[in-house]
């Protein structure tokens, strides 16, 4: 058994020297990196799928701790700033950044398909990998793991949310060559002394999102918070 990785999947002893991480147990990233299509069928080894199961929790775990520590933004904040660093999206890109694709164990027809570089494979295969390390190294190895590849990502959400969403949509809007943000009173209601407007920002190929509030300022503000947080992270 220790010798499995480098014998039979140079490959993962690669990856496991990219992310500076030797498991004492081998069957666990050979099991982190088997997607459900390998083997056709026939395959001894079980796929990443329990893992990955695992894996969500424990990113999640270790990204509300980090945003605890990060972070003095309330509850729903935090909630949405979570959700939008454990998403697909965001592991796939962790993935690729630690070269998974090239690690997968997929079916001929799978690779052929062009499933190394699918980001619902790869942000399974991702999580599963942060699930085994947890399994293997206990929660000190995971959280080192996650340290190494998500505090960057973190620290830059965290810097975001500190600015005002008008300047940073228009930062964003800048350095993508989008225009500039463009401010729409859609609809204005309520008596004089309370009035209630609903303002709609479009930024070019972007999209665009409608905010509410009790001035056009306000408004401007949340419709800017609510694109932002529409995109991609």
């Amino acid at each position: 058994m220790s010798d499995l990785v480098n014998d039979r999947y140079p490959r993962l002893a690669a990856l496991e020297a990219r992310i500076e991480y030797k498991f004492k147990n081998p069957s666990l990233i050979v099991r982190a990196m088997t997607h459900s299509s390998y083997g056709d069928g026939q395959r001894k080894t079980d796929d990443n799928e329990r893992l990955e199961f695992l894996g969500d929790r424990v990113l999640g775990l270790l990204t509300a701790e980090a945003l605890y520590h990060y972070s003095t933004e309330a509850e729903g904040k935090l909630a949405r700033r979570l959700n939008a660093l454990v998403r697909k999206e965001t592991c796939a890109q962790i993935g690729r950044q630690i070269g998974l694709g090239e690690s997968l164990l997929v079916s001929s027809a799978e690779d052929r398909q062009g499933g190394r570089e699918k980001t619902s494979i790869l942000g399974d295969a991702c999580e599963a990998l942060i699930a085994a390390i947890y399994i293997d190294g206990g929660f000190t190895e995971a959280k080192r793991f996650y340290d190494r590849y998500w505090i960057p990502i973190l620290e830059e959400v965290v810097k975001k949310s500190a600015k005002d969403p008008k300047t940073l949509l228009q930062e964003m809007a800048m350095a993508g060559h989008h225009g500039l943000p463009v401010y729409d009173v859609i609809e204005r209601s309520g008596p004089d002394h309370r009035p209630l407007f609903v303002v709609e920002v479009t930024v070019g190929t972007l999209g665009s999102a409608r905010g509410t509030g009790k001035s056009k300022r306000d408004a401007e503000r949340y419709a800017a918070t609510h694109l932002i947080e529409s995109l991609p992270s």
